[in-house]
């Protein structure tokens, strides 16, 4: 597929070699399970059999309309998300609810089903895996090449202005094996070990096209919708043209969206934009998902570091495939980010103005654009804080669009 977005990004940086080496030494980028997963969903049609060990993400003891009951399950494996169901044949659903909530990986067997052009699994068995499996090996992980991902992210680091810069790498300091590993969703963009990395880049490909390569950022985003708009006819010709009942348009109902906060944008046309307060607040606008995501050999440096007085109780959620934190969910990583930012550069005692810092700080409380769709302010309140949205937009909806290795 051609790689609509990339083809009109150009992305250019330098990075000389031994600042390059020496960063490479010092922030490792993390190795993932390279081995070919043994069950790959989409390969297999509609009833074939199923006998597999996965991960399990979370589960949901649910009724239908009849008053059937049936757990909802999601397992992953290396090759992703598997979402799956069990039926309540015998009467006793519930006795699966405690080793559901004690194990984390299970041996299945069952058959594929399709419904709506989606495929799932129908579990006829469950039962903790007696194998010894290291369960961060079932996890799926990109395809992407880390070296580069990481190189990229540095050199855009370093084009940053101090104090900013300080701030970024004392940062990466703290977190960096855990930012680098860390998925950036649970289920809808870049749920896979290392999506974190991936999306922060992604943004500030996109944020420098704007900011930095365009003759304004105004002209940027305009043509930035309209290539949107071309996919999105693309999808509808696609979706004539194919015998299949159920589409899935990436990017119905986003046209609109976009235009709004364009229309948004030009209340701040006469301002000058930070660029260097816009791409830190990039690198702290997800950073939060360190504690909002759970997941198999995940650890606590985030908790530890912003509460390090606190007590963790015994009875912390097993890990296995990404599913939401227990404590992490009751914050959530848009507040979590502002509350790092804010840690670091005390803890660091850089020096920013107020308006600097409450200018990062907005930008990461605003980057979901709507309240509704979990913005902690009722819209972005300065033109950065609008670029952090688009280009947060942007980044997630294109990354349903193509395969991993093609971006």
């Amino acid at each position: 597929m051609k790689k609509y977005f990339y083809d009109m990004i150009p992305i250019t940086y330098s990075l000389e070699e031994d600042v390059k080496n020496d960063l490479m030494e010092k922030y490792l980028p993390p190795q993932f399970n390279t081995e070919e997963t043994s069950f790959i969903l989409d390969d297999h049609d509609k009833g074939a059999p199923v006998s597999t060990t996965v991960l399990i993400n979370d589960f949901e003891l649910r009724n239908t309309k009849t008053n059937k009951k049936f757990l909802k399950l999601s397992f992953s494996n290396p090759s992703g998300n598997i979402p799956a169901k069990m039926w309540d044949n015998d009467g006793e659903i519930e006795k699966y609810i405690p080793t559901l909530e004690s194990n984390g990986v299970f041996y299945i067997r069952g058959q594929v089903d399709e419904f709506n052009g989606f495929k799932s699994v129908t579990v006829y068995e469950l039962s903790p895996s007696k194998e010894d499996v290291n369960p961060s090996l079932l996890l799926a992980s990109t395809n992407q090449n880390l070296d580069q991902l990481s190189e990229e992210l540095f050199a855009y680091l370093l084009e940053l202005q101090e104090p900013y810069q300080t701030l970024a790498f004392r940062t990466l300091d703290l977190f960096w094996d855990s930012f680098s590993k860390s998925p950036a969703a649970k289920g809808m963009h870049h749920n896979y070990l290392g999506g974190l990395l991936k999306h922060t880049v992604g943004l500030m490909r996109f944020c420098r096209y704007i900011i930095k390569i365009e003759e304004n950022p105004f002209q940027a985003v305009i043509r930035l919708i309209h290539q949107v708009e071309k996919q999105y006819k693309v999808e509808i010709w696609e979706s004539l043209k194919s015998e299949e009942d159920f589409h899935r348009f990436i990017w119905k109902d986003t046209i609109d969206h976009l235009y709004s906060m364009l229309h948004g944008m030009t209340e701040f046309k006469y301002d000058t934009i930070n660029e260097d307060a816009l791409m830190t607040s990039i690198l702290f606008h997800d950073i939060g998902k360190l504690a909002e995501y759970n997941y198999a050999g995940r650890n606590d440096d985030f908790f530890t570091y912003l509460f390090p007085s606190a007590l963790f109780e015994d009875t912390r959620q097993v890990q296995s495939g990404i599913a939401m934190d227990s404590l992490g969910v009751m914050v959530g990583h848009i507040p979590y980010g502002v509350l790092i930012l804010n840690k670091v550069v005390n803890d660091h005692q850089i020096q920013l103005s107020m308006e600097q810092i409450h200018l990062m700080s907005h930008c990461i409380l605003c980057h979901h654009g709507l309240p509704e769709w979990g913005s902690a302010v009722r819209k972005p309140q300065n033109i950065e804080g609008y670029i952090i949205h688009i280009v947060d937009y942007l980044d997630s909806r294109y990354e349903n669009t193509e395969a991993d290795n093609e971006k």
